[in-house]
């Protein structure tokens, strides 16, 4: 049995450690661990939410001239942003405070991986009222 001294310098050890670990090091390998996928799902999300602003910027700067759009797409946005978490939160829900008791090792990569099909599915959206103005049913 450990002595309470021995069992602390552990406890140090450990956290030293896991200080060292360098989360932002991670890459993404798409046969790695858990991880490295998490990783992959991550840089999958960033590069749509990267496309998603400027394709809304895009936007902007073309109906500019329009304040009251302009106003009507921003208010659109905001509420497509809490549309798109409460959205995720149903789909993702869990009767548990940690929801990795319900989606296991997974979540995280099932998770940003639907987030990155809601982001770009709104990103094809406002890609069209840039190519068709308002008339968005035109194919």
């Amino acid at each position: 049995m450990m002595k309470r001294g021995e069992m602390m310098r552990v406890f140090i050890c450990l956290g030293l450690l896991l200080a060292a670990f360098d989360v932002s090091a991670i890459e993404c390998k798409s046969e790695g661990n858990q991880l490295e996928l998490n990783q992959c799902a991550l840089d999958d999300f960033e590069k749509a939410d990267r496309a998603l602003n400027e394709t809304y910027q895009t936007l902007i700067k073309q109906m500019q001239d329009d304040k009251t759009y302009i106003d009507a797409l921003r208010e659109a946005q905001r509420a497509w942003i809490r549309f798109r978490d409460a959205e995720l939160k149903a789909m993702f829900s869990c009767d548990e405070e940690d929801v990795r008791v319900c989606w296991g090792s997974m979540y995280n990569l099932l998770y940003l991986n639907a987030k990155t099909e809601l982001t770009q599915a709104r990103a094809k959206r406002l890609q069209r009222f840039i190519e068709h103005g308002r008339n968005v049913w035109v194919e």
